[in-house]
């Protein structure tokens, strides 16, 4: 039975009781900020099912207690925005975590399905797809919505329990854990990417120069995005960022004839925009380069994601969960094993793939 929790009071008193876990999902906004508002919590607890409206003041602090307790197991799908929306709201992310996501990539069962299909494929259940689209923020919550939210939550513990067992069987509680504990450490040191241009595959057809000044432009705008809470997008887009650090400005001006092509741009902060492009970092010489592409390192990634590929076969793992084309890429680029895929993976992977970084290397 689902229950509408409009006062702190209630959740206090249902935390006496001191489960052994909850089911925990959320509802949030993120269009039109950076960071994440909380508009409705769901959490499962025994047989009953908890919609709580954390936009109630007292709501988020009474949540807390919740979230930290060792004792309690939380239950959740797909967790990492979730667990970041957790953060800005109660300053504290549910530990310890048991994310059905992640935990059925490992057993076996399949990589990144959502939280419908895994339910239809462990319990037969087909749920409704309506609501996914809807304004979380407003209130009253209709019915149907208050409906889709519940469902979110209802068949946690079913999932839990199938795949516990399975990883269970397989010894992969170990992974699981390793897998979940970072995922709440990546929300919890919510720090800006310090070399943001790594990440865009435009920077394999940049020199270094234009590496630098993009690498200026994204951490710049990354500040503005957190200080005034909008997208990245809003502040720069990447369309633009690449093409200033390409074909950079002899002077403002000549930047504003730029900003023609581009309606979006961030004409109220040329000037900032400006001092950002030609103001050099103070570790940007450190920062490591995109390499251009070319057709040794197609043939090295292709060998990498073919030997991944052959070891998640004999796992049982679906393709992708061991190491994504990111990863071996930056492994290929920087020589160093990506710190991002963790430990078991790390024993899984890298004496089996050494020899072919060896080999791409030239050395």
């Amino acid at each position: 039975m689902a229950y509408w929790i409009t006062h702190p009071a209630e959740l206090d008193e249902r935390y006496r009781q001191r489960p052994s876990r909850i089911g925990l999902d959320t509802e949030f906004i993120r269009e039109r900020t950076y960071w994440p508002q909380l508009a409705l919590v769901q959490m499962a607890v025994g047989d009953e099912i908890l919609l709580i409206d954390p936009l109630i003041p007292g709501m988020t602090d009474a949540l807390r207690p919740w979230l930290t307790d060792p004792e309690i197991l939380k239950v959740m799908h797909s967790a990492s925005e979730d667990l970041v929306a957790f953060k800005c709201a109660c300053n504290a992310v549910p530990r310890p975590l048991f994310d059905t996501q992640t935990g059925a990539a490992l057993a076996g069962i399949g990589s990144g399905m959502g939280y419908q299909k895994l339910v239809a494929e462990i319990t037969g259940t087909a749920l409704p797809k309506g609501e996914t689209r809807s304004d979380w923020m407003r209130r009253p919550l209709s019915p149907s919505q208050l409906e889709y939210a519940a469902d979110d939550v209802v068949h946690l513990f079913a999932l839990h329990d199938e795949i516990a067992q399975r990883l269970q069987t397989q010894s992969r509680q170990a992974w699981l854990q390793e897998d979940c504990e970072r995922m709440l450490a990546n929300a919890e040191n919510d720090e800006s990417e310090r070399w943001p241009h790594t990440s865009m595959r435009a920077s394999q057809f940049l020199d270094a120069d234009a590496q630098h000044r993009l690498l200026r432009l994204l951490r710049w705008r990354d500040v503005q995005a957190r200080q005034n809470d909008k997208p990245r997008s809003w502040i720069l887009d990447n369309e633009l960022a690449t093409t200033l650090a390409k074909f950079p400005p002899a002077d403002p001006a000549a930047m504003q004839r730029q900003f023609e092509r581009f309606p979006k741009a961030p004409r109220k902060l040329a000037s900032q925009l400006w001092q950002a492009l030609i103001t050099p970092l103070q570790d940007e010489a450190t920062a490591p380069l995109v390499p251009p592409a070319s057709d040794s390192n197609k043939a090295a990634l292709k060998r990498l994601q073919e030997a991944v590929a052959a070891h998640a076969a004999t796992l049982g793992l679906p393709e992708g969960v061991l190491a994504s084309r990111k990863h071996l890429e930056s492994w290929i680029e920087q020589g160093q094993w990506p710190p991002a895929l963790g430990q078991w993976r790390r024993q899984e992977l890298e004496h089996r793939l050494q020899p072919l970084i060896m080999d791409a290397a030239g050395r």
